[in-house]
């Protein structure tokens, strides 16, 4: 797996994971998110565009991550997510915890 990240205006940080986001590569997920958050950046974004397949071990990694921010004093979102991803959510309620967003740049916008 691979994790790019970009930051985006207000000082918003876009995670970007490629490919499985499993068990064998959650924590891959988990050391960004620590590492943004250790920099002094709590408004994290993960694009899920690339996601290809998310198990529990993936979305135990995105609570953790959320939990993870928002103890940081601020917040995680995901957006973009693939159907696969968006059916997982779907299956476990967990699309009422992580609301998804249409893409990174909307998902701090408010209205």
């Amino acid at each position: 797996m691979e994790i790019t990240h970009r930051a985006i205006s207000d000082g918003v940080v876009v995670i970007t994971p490629i490919g499985k986001l499993n068990m064998v590569h959650a924590h891959h997920l988990r050391n960004e998110v620590d590492a943004i958050l250790g920099k002094g950046h709590n408004r994290i974004v993960v694009d899920l565009t690339n996601v290809e397949f998310l198990d529990s071990s993936g979305l135990g990694a995105l609570i953790g991550c959320l939990k993870a921010a928002r103890q940081a004093n601020g917040d995680l979102r995901i957006a973009s997510p693939t159907e696969q991803v968006k059916l997982v959510l779907q299956l476990t309620n967990l699309d009422r915890v992580l609301t998804p967003y249409t893409n990174a740049e909307t998902a701090y916008v408010t209205v």
